[in-house]
């Protein structure tokens, strides 16, 4: 690859979005690499649109329950290697990863738990998070490269939500979430967005029941994050708040000479 445009979206229902101009989007865009979240469906539920994306690999992750959580990668150049999930005992059951490897960097597609519906689903949250930065840890201490994007379901710090002390003490906010997000920064791993734009204001997910985004009253809890030997060839990070269809809107990256 020369220079590589990966998107990332959590679009809240594959099947919803292919109904509001998903294809022709992906058509405008064309990155290299698009990861999606929660996808809430098997491949075999949309084969007719998946038909029509010929310049697209796809590659799916996904429970057995249909029409909740999942993960897909849709790339032009085929990967040297694509694993699903991370193997840990009792994480990998509900179709939350993807691990896409490229000559140049790996790259992992995480839908990350929510917290919010009560103790035991945080507990579950934390011993992901825990779990997965072991991971990824043992994988750079191999030498690899590696950009992992997805839907955290936490915003760091206060400028990535619009109302931090309301929030405080909800899952998606609390101490010990963002205390993760400090250690994954801690141990070498770039919040690719704040490495190039400081300012607030600036979400990737909105609250739909109050039309939060007319007003965009909303958190930032979708991430590009990359280990540092990649930061030379990071030539761009943005978010796409024009671009509807979901609750969440997409992020992304450019590399240069990502096969470098």
């Amino acid at each position: 690859m020369s220079a590589v445009k990966i998107l990332c979206w959590n679009v809240n229902g594959i099947r919803a979005v292919l109904k509001k101009g998903f294809s022709d989007w992906l058509r405008g865009e064309s990155p290299e690499i698009l990861c999606l979240q929660e996808t809430k469906a098997h491949p075999d539920q949309i084969t007719v649109e998946l038909s029509e994306l010929q310049d697209y690999q796809t590659y799916w992750n996904y429970p057995e329950r249909k029409g909740y959580g999942g993960v897909a990668v849709f790339t032009r150049e085929s990967p040297l290697s694509v694993r699903y999930g991370f193997a840990a005992a009792g994480l990998d059951l509900e179709g939350r990863v993807l691990i896409v490897e490229y000559p140049g960097f790996t790259l992992l597609n995480v839908y990350f738990p929510n917290g919010k519906q009560g103790e035991n689903r945080l507990r579950y949250k934390m011993d992901f998070y825990e779990t997965f930065i072991v991971f990824i840890d043992s994988l750079k201490s191999e030498g690899k490269r590696l950009v992992v994007c997805g839907d955290f379901n936490t915003a760091h710090k206060e400028i990535d939500l619009a109302r931090p002390k309301e929030n405080s003490k909800i899952s998606g906010f609390l101490p010990i979430e963002r205390a993760w997000l400090d250690k994954l920064v801690a141990h070498g791993y770039v919040d690719t967005f704040r490495h190039f734009h400081k300012e607030p204001d600036q979400y990737t997910w909105w609250d739909l029941k109050s039309r939060a985004r007319e007003r965009n009253v909303g958190w930032r809890i979708d991430y590009f994050f990359v280990t540092g030997d990649l930061l030379p060839l990071l030539s761009k990070a943005f978010i796409m708040p024009e671009v509807a269809g979901s609750d969440h809107c997409p992020i992304g990256i450019v590399l240069e000479a990502a096969d470098r």
